[in-house]
């Protein structure tokens, strides 16, 4: 007890997020999907990518994986899968964030989100002008919550998820989970 109370608020309420964390990966991609349905040898990198990262994070797990093309129906379909599937506590999308005329994943999701969580995106676009500078702000990534899931949007570079997983999802996904499901 007198630990926490040396603990800040925000690390008190990351202490009390779940201690496994399961997450679902949604690649939105037509070139991928078509690879896949076709039988071709897939050439993701981002879910292979993913997996790396989570090994970091022994708490924490891939439960769920899906290539889905650019399609809006496909999106809503996939989120009404996901959202109700007490299996999973996040759902994490890449691809579809930027301005090309296929990237619907940001129109698509945006409307549903209940709550959204603007200051993700802020940060990833600051992050991400670091790395790769003006182009940064080409990046429509966003996150909030429909019901009890943390939805991330991200851009489909591998680059770009493992920024936004190294230095923003994985570190704070406890506290964020913590905060939607929090009873008041």
């Amino acid at each position: 007890m007198k630990l926490e109370l040396k603990m800040k608020v925000h690390e008190q309420h990351e202490n009390k997020g779940p201690e496994k964390i399961k997450i679902a990966l949604v690649i939105v991609s037509t070139s991928r999907f078509d690879e896949k349905i076709s039988g071709e040898m897939n050439t993701d990198k981002t879910i292979p990518l993913v997996k790396q990262l989570l090994q970091e994070y022994p708490n924490y797990s891939l439960i769920a994986t899906d290539i889905i093309p650019d399609s809006e129906v496909q999106i809503k379909k996939i989120l009404e899968k996901l959202v109700p599937d007490s299996s999973n506590d996040a759902i994490i999308f890449s691809g579809g964030t930027g301005l090309t005329p296929k990237d619907i994943t940001h129109e698509t999701v945006k409307p549903l989100l209940e709550k959204e969580m603007d200051g993700f995106g802020e940060l990833f676009r600051y992050l991400s002008f670091k790395e790769i500078g003006p182009a940064a702000m080409l990046s429509r990534a966003t996150a909030g919550k429909i019901r009890n899931k943390i939805i991330f949007l991200l851009p489909g570079s591998p680059n770009a998820v493992k920024l936004a997983l190294k230095e923003l999802i994985l570190p704070e996904l406890r506290h964020v989970i913590y905060s939607i499901n929090k009873v008041e």
